[in-house]
């Protein structure tokens, strides 16, 4: 159930960020994503091993990557509220779903290099032939779907099934590359973007049918989770956890969207917002049930630490969506009345005119 989850949010992912990869303003996304993504997970992976002394390196960079995600879900009024400025929800909403199937690849390195016997670089090579592989196989899967639909008998699939039809390559994706030597999960994010990009007219109903079945495994997942938090509980020092939690929500990811926009054109408010508004949520628990049931020896550890981040997360973001869309308004009016120029500021020309 848990992989099942997983493949469909990668899935339906793609589909969503093909649709906002037709918008503009990409300069703030890829900041998010190049620099603010490795710096979270090095900020994230240091304080880890720090706190967590029975952490090896591996281990910690591990807990890092499940915890470098993020999921507009948790703050959705954030990125639907038109009070938000559009390139902070453009910017908020491209990341979370890029970022999601950007982290997979790390996850999987660093749960092989972690579990016992495990050789950066064999391993390494391994982990990464596998994410090209399914990369190719997700492209051309993926365009095959899209291209395919206007040549069905009729002249195409009716609107009512496009979403099953959708998914149904999702998964013809991840299975021919988890039969043959490719990573399933990279193949069906990768055909999730191929499969918009090749067909225009029709990703909209793909995504609504897939976020739909996303979110009913989404609810599973949640219910899983938070049965296995119970069940595992968490036997370490209190103070380390509650130090990493603060660490990892107000400087990890703070810091590294601040470092990443440095000189970008974004008013500080609006830098500030993003920086804010990362939220853990599904993937960050797929990826962190995906490392309970491995053989890494601190596998529960990772788990436990990463559980209750995600927990904290989802409040503290869940409770400042609302406060916070309010003060991005106000900050961006009163930014606004300030640029305006006042009756003294006017030339006495267009006075008179």
């Amino acid at each position: 159930m848990i992989e099942i989850a997983l493949i469909l949010t990668l899935f339906s992912d793609g589909l969503f960020v093909e649709r906002e990869l037709l918008r503009l303003q990409w300069g703030p996304v890829t900041r998010a994503i190049v620099v603010a993504m490795p710096i979270t997970l090095g900020v994230l992976a240091l304080i880890g091993h720090t706190l967590f002394t029975s952490l090896s390196w591996a281990e910690a960079f591990l807990l890092a990557a499940v915890l470098t995600p993020t999921d507009p879900v948790v703050t959705s009024s954030v990125v639907t509220a038109q009070r938000v400025p559009a390139i902070v929800r453009h910017t908020l909403n491209l990341e979370s779903g890029l970022n999601d199937g950007l982290a997979l690849p790390f996850v999987l390195f660093f749960l092989v290099l972690a579990q016992p016997g495990g050789d950066a670089g064999g391993e390494g090579l391994r982990v990464l032939g596998e994410a090209a592989f399914g990369a190719v196989v997700g492209l051309v899967i993926g365009i095959i779907g899209g291209r395919l639909h206007h040549y069905l008998p009729g002249g195409g699939i009716t609107r009512r099934y496009e979403g099953i039809y959708a998914i149904g390559f999702g998964l013809a994706a991840f299975g021919l590359a988890d039969v043959t030597i490719g990573n399933g999960l990279i193949a069906a994010f990768v055909a999730g973007i191929a499969m918009g990009a090749a067909e225009h007219e029709i990703p909209n109903a793909f995504v609504e049918f897939a976020e739909n079945v996303s979110a009913i495994s989404q609810v599973i997942t949640f219910f899983i989770f938070g049965a296995l938090i119970v069940a595992t509980g968490y036997h370490g020092d209190i103070w380390r956890l509650v130090i990493f939690i603060a660490l990892a929500l107000l400087l990890a990811r703070p810091l590294a969207i601040m470092i990443s926009l440095v000189r970008s054109r974004l008013p500080r408010p609006q830098k500030a917002f993003i920086a804010w508004f990362g939220p853990k949520g599904v993937a960050s628990m797929l990826f962190a049930l995906f490392v309970l049931k491995s053989t890494v020896e601190q596998g529960e550890l990772i788990f436990d630490i990463a559980a209750f981040t995600i927990l904290c997360s989802i409040v503290a973001h869940g409770l400042t969506d609302t406060v916070g869309a309010s003060w991005i308004e106000r900050q961006m009016a009163r930014r606004s009345e300030a640029e305006e120029p006042g009756p003294q500021d006017e030339v006495p020309g267009q006075m008179l005119s």
